[in-house]
């Protein structure tokens, strides 16, 4: 296997490198891959609902993670040494304490912290620690913060440490970094766009703090994530002491999309990082461009200081390939979402479950290469069904699902509990699921046993079932279109994820699962 095959890229002509966005290389199972083998990338550096980026250098390594709000396990750690090519780990988050927005990942004094903010009952900031990357991560332990979200880390020039949160407050933290050590402030005032902007609301958050010579520089995200796609914006500050006053950058907003014809939408919440030969760079999210479906996507954009100290981020709208940081080590890139169940399951990296109860995993059992999932609920929105993160605009995932007496089973294109897509069977019928809602369909030629595939094509929905092991297709008499399946519409900052699910009684045995993505547009003209 050679290098290229080995990071998932896949050669393309000039003529792709000018095609834009469409011109993706094609990685595992046709999955996107940034890296276009020649010495340039093109974006997302991580396909898929990859929000709120927090990234840690470590020496050579860099290690990264992102709001996982109601996926368990969560917070999974990707590792890179060259800001293109990322691989998962393992996830820092076992325990469901509540939805999971954004994050701070630290090291400091040997030890890796994760600040993380959670919407429950109630609302709160929770700290973990541990000695590795890999863990074990403590039992998270709330910091009694109900009323901000997006914490970051920083370390003071006296060696103070604190916690810098949304709306331009912080709060100071005990020297273990384990407790609060005094009253929330106010301490920053955060630029403001012009009135005239089509944006969803001020909502100033995500401050990222970072220390580069002489300064401190503080990056805020403005303008909400969601909304009108021009909405989402970075901006910047810095202060000669971490204990301010703040100076507003003369370059604000940093990045902002100014089109909804722009490749990427809602561009924000951007951290600055050094890069192995250097160069910096900013890691942000953006939806892409008419797919808010595939939540906000883990972005890459160079930046140049300039000689009055301040910088600029000089990647454009991000939709061309650019050159990539020199001096690192390409990991192999990405994940296979394909499942043989032939080993325990990955969960975490691969498959996670939609807001579990503590004892969800005992639902689970690998054997004799299938999957077997007890039933729970009488519906995909009365259990917890287990789902992937797919980060490509046309792709088809298909299985092979035999259920027992009284279950009901089937795969499922699923945002939460109240909106999802797809198809279940038992022994005699169908049943459709479409808008969150279950009718019964006609009655299953196959049995209690049979092949599914659902291809989602840029939205268009269409299944097929087989009754010899995928010999033969055929069509389901009932189409789809999910392009509403998306936060503008429901709330909740999620993503539309492929996935499987067992309801009813007994259970069901799963096998054979594959995902492939599909070219489509212009891809399908570059990358084949």
């Amino acid at each position: 296997m050679d290098r290229r095959s080995l990071l998932g890229g896949a050669a393309i002509g000039a003529a792709g490198l000018s095609a834009g966005v469409g011109a993706l290389a094609r990685g595992i199972e046709g999955q996107h891959a940034p890296d276009l083998g020649n010495g340039t990338f093109l974006n997302p550096v991580l396909s898929g609902d990859r929000p709120d980026p927090a990234i840690l250098k470590d020496g050579a390594d860099y290690y990264l993670t992102f709001s996982s709000f109601d996926a368990y396990p969560g917070l999974t750690i990707w590792h890179s040494r060259d800001l293109v090519n990322w691989q998962p780990r393992r996830p820092a988050l076992t325990r469901n304490i509540g939805s999971v927005w954004a994050v701070s990942l630290e090291k400091h004094g040997g030890r890796y912290f994760l600040y993380i903010p959670v919407k429950a009952r109630p609302n709160d900031v929770f700290v973990t620690w541990a000695d590795h990357i890999d863990g074990p991560w403590s039992d998270p332990v709330p910091l009694g913060l109900p009323r901000h979200i997006d914490p970051c880390h920083a370390v003071a020039e006296d060696g103070s440490r604190w916690l810098f949160l949304s709306g331009g407050d912080r709060v100071r933290l005990s020297d273990d970094g384990l407790r609060l050590a005094g009253p929330v402030e106010h301490v920053y005032d955060p630029w403001r766009y012009p009135d005239d902007w089509d944006v969803e609301g001020f909502s100033p958050e995500g401050p990222k703090i970072h220390r580069h010579g002489d300064w401190f520089y503080m990056l805020t995200a403005v303008g909400g994530t969601a909304g009108p796609p021009t909405g989402h914006m970075v901006i910047a500050a810095r202060s000669r002491s971490l204990h301010g006053p703040w100076e507003q950058h003369p370059g604000n907003p940093l990045v902002r999309t100014r089109s909804a014809d722009e490749a990427w939408w809602s561009r924000g919440h951007a951290s600055l990082v050094e890069g192995p030969d250097g160069s910096w760079w900013a890691l942000y999210h953006g939806y892409r461009k008419d797919f808010w479906t595939l939540g906000r996507q883990c972005l890459l954009d160079p930046v140049r200081w300039t000689a009055d100290g301040w910088f600029a981020m000089t990647g454009g709208d991000l939709s061309r390939p650019l050159p990539q940081p020199r001096g690192g080590m390409a990991l192999p890139h990405g994940l296979a979402l394909s499942d043989d169940f032939a080993r325990p399951l990955q969960l975490g990296t691969k498959w996670t479950f939609f807001r579990p109860a503590p004892d969800e995993a005992a639902r689970l059992c690998i054997a004799d290469n299938a999957l077997h999932l007890a039933a729970r609920g009488e519906a995909p929105s009365g259990g917890s069904p287990l789902l992937l993160n797919a980060g490509d605009t046309s792709y088809r995932f298909e299985c092979t699902i035999a259920v027992e007496a009284g279950c009901t089973a089937g795969l499922v294109l699923f945002y939460d509990d109240r909106l999802y897509a797809g198809l279940g069977f038992d022994a005699e019928r169908f049943v459709t699921h479409q808008y969150g809602i279950e009718r019964a369909r006609p009655a299953n030629p196959h049995g209690a046993r049979l092949r599914m595939r659902i291809t989602n094509r840029r939205h268009i929905v269409a299944i097929h079932t087989s009754g010899d092991d995928g010999q033969t297709w055929q069509r389901f008499d009932r189409g789809m279109e999910v392009s509403g399946y998306h936060h503008n519409v429901r709330g909740g900052f999620l993503s539309l994820r492929p996935g499987l699910y067992a309801a009813g009684r007994g259970g069901a045995r799963f096998s054979d699962f594959r995902y492939a993505a599909l070219a489509d547009g212009a891809a399908a003209t570059t990358a084949g």
